[in-house]
């Protein structure tokens, strides 16, 4: 770690870091192109996600603010984070006596209040009265992540069955057979939708939950 600075609280440990910079190195840790040290952008994003602070008000102590952005782009679009979640999950379901890849999910979503920044993402969801943004989520039956992806508040849960569905085969390697969802993803166009990516879709229904 930088000892030019005081450590803060969103900096990542010595273990955590040793665990997670596998999944970082883009190019080599010591390529020549590299301005900064890349634990350092790492903890430049993680002070960001902490403090939920706009890219500009990070501290003169870390890295420049565009440097720690470029680099979290990069990692983002090269799914450097998709690879440590599914990794995660599989260790995390493993210790927990499961298959390292689940055959059940459980899918639901969330609105979200709108922001300045949400733009043209942002929707009214009549059910829930707020503007805003969308948030369609899977997770396995433990609870961890599979996917999720953001539309605008507007849009009906059970047309986001389709995409879901394929994004949960794509992050399991299509090992889920069923899923589990509310009444709001009740009728056959939802179902339907599963079924083309081999996965039956259950409806739980409020007295059985």
């Amino acid at each position: 770690m930088n000892t030019a600075r005081k450590p803060y609280p969103s900096d990542i440990s010595d273990e955590e870091w040793s665990l997670i910079v596998p999944y970082l190195l883009l190019m080599k840790e010591d390529a020549e192109q590299r301005h900064h040290d890349l634990r350092e952008l790492f903890n430049g994003l993680r002070y960001v996600i902490r403090y939920g602070i706009a890219w500009r008000a990070m501290p003169n102590d870390l890295p420049p603010w565009t440097a720690v952005y470029q680099q979290s782009r990069r990692w983002m679009e090269a799914g450097c984070f998709e690879a440590v979640v599914h990794d995660l999950r599989a260790v995390l379901r493993l210790a927990a006596g499961k298959q390292a890849e689940p055959t059940t999910a459980i899918i639901d979503s969330r609105t979200l209040r709108s922001t300045p920044e949400s733009g043209s993402r942002a929707g009214y969801d009549g059910a829930k009265r707020k503007n805003g943004s969308k948030l369609h989520m899977a997770v396995d039956t433990l609870g961890h992540l599979l996917t999720l992806h953001v539309t605008p508040a507007n849009r009906d849960d059970r047309a986001e069955v389709g995409p879901l569905a394929q994004a949960i085969q794509r992050a399991t390697d299509g090992s889920v057979e069923l899923a589990w969802a509310d009444q709001g993803y009740t009728g056959s166009k939802a179902a339907n939708a599963a079924k083309e990516h081999d996965i039956t879709l259950e409806i739980v229904r409020l007295p059985q939950a």
